[in-house]
C-alpha cells in the first residue's frame, strides 16, 4: 500500500531508540523527511546516521527534552528553519518512573505530569498552528494499554496517559475540521529497553527469577509474545497518511489481545 506521504515533515520524540526509532525507520521508509528528539545526544545522532543510512531520507536530530517548554519550542523552530513546515507529529516520550501510589513523592508526580501531559499540551500549541496554514496535519500519540487497563506499579503512566486520550478526545472534533486528525496508539508489553527495565524492577522486588516474570507477561497476551517495535510503526504510519483519512479521535490498542476490555 503505498501511503503517499513521501515528502512530508514529521517530528517523532523518543526516537533515539525502541518504539519512537522504528516510527522514525518506518516513515523514512516512506520517504517522509524526519525530525528525531531525544534526550541521549549521542544515541539519537547515531539513530539518525543509521536512519539516513538505510532509507536516503533527510534527518534532523534535535536533542531534546519534551518536558521543558524551550525543548519543545527548540525542536518546532529547528524543524521549521530546516524543512518550512511540519505535517506529521508523533509525541512520544517513553515512560515515567515505575511505582505505587504511596511510593511516589510530589517531586515524582511533577516529573510525570510535565513528560506525559503538559508535553502533548505544549506540544500541540507549537505545531497545529503550522498544520492549519498547510489545511492538512496528522498527530499520532504513543501512550500505553494502561489507559484501558490500570497497572498497580505503573501509578503515574496510568493517570497521565489517560489525560493525553482525554485531551485528543476533546479537540479532535474541531481539528478534524481543519484537517487535522488525531489518534492514540497504546501499545502493551514490547520488547524494548523500557519493557527490559520494567520486567527487572518487577523480578526485583518480587524475588522471582526474571524468565519467571516474562513467562506470567506472555501467559496473559493471547499471540503468545510481546509486540516487535515495527509492528507499532506499521500502525503508526498508517494513521498519519490519507489512508487513515476517515480516523480521528480514535484510542487504538496494540497488545496481542491482552487487554480484555471491549473498549
Amino acid at each position: 500500500m503505498d501511503l503517499d506521504i513521501a515528502g512530508r515533515v514529521a517530528i517523532i520524540g523518543g526516537s533515539s531508540k525502541g518504539l519512537g526509532k522504528a516510527c522514525a525507520l518506518r516513515l523514512a521508509a516512506e520517504g517522509a523527511h524526519v525530525v528525531v528528539c531525544a534526550r541521549g545526544e549521542e544515541e539519537l545522532h547515531r539513530t539518525a546516521e543509521e536512519i539516513r543510512h538505510t532509507s536516503g531520507a533527510e534527518v534532523l536530530a534535535v536533542p531534546s527534552d519534551w518536558s521543558r517548554l524551550d525543548d519543545i519550542r527548540r525542536t518546532v523552530t529547528a524543524t521549521v528553519d530546516r524543512f518550512g513546515r511540519i505535517d506529521i507529529l508523533v509525541h512520544n516520550t517513553g515512560g515515567p518512573p515505575p511505582g505505587q501510589f504511596f511510593d511516589l513523592p510530589d517531586e515524582t508526580w511533577q516529573q510525570g505530569f510535565d513528560l506525559i501531559l503538559l508535553s502533548a499540551v505544549r506540544m500541540y500549541r507549537e505545531v497545529i498552528p503550522h498544520m492549519r496554514k498547510q489545511g492538512w496535519g496528522r498527530i499520532v500519540n504513543i501512550e500505553s494499554t494502561t489507559v484501558k487497563e490500570p497497572w498497580e506499579t505503573l501509578i503515574l503512566s496510568n493517570v497521565f496517559r489517560v489525560g493525553v486520550v482525554s485531551l485528543v478526545k476533546t479537540i479532535s472534533r474541531a481539528l478534524a475540521k481543519e484537517n487535522i486528525l488525531i489518534n492514540t496508539v497504546c501499545p502493551g508489553p514490547f520488547r524494548t529497553q523500557r519493557s527490559e527495565r520494567l520486567l527487572a524492577n518487577q523480578a526485583e522486588k518480587t524475588g522471582k527469577p526474571l524468565d519467571d516474570v516474562l513467562a506470567e507477561w506472555v501467559h496473559d497476551i493471547p499471540t503468545g509474545r510481546m509486540g516487535e517495535p515495527d509492528e507499532l510503526a506499521n500502525l503508526v504510519a498508517f494513521l498519519v497518511s490519507d489512508r487513515a483519512s476517515h480516523i480521528t479521535g480514535t484510542t487504538i490498542q496494540i497488545d496481542g489481545g491482552a487487554v480484555r476490555g471491549m473498549l
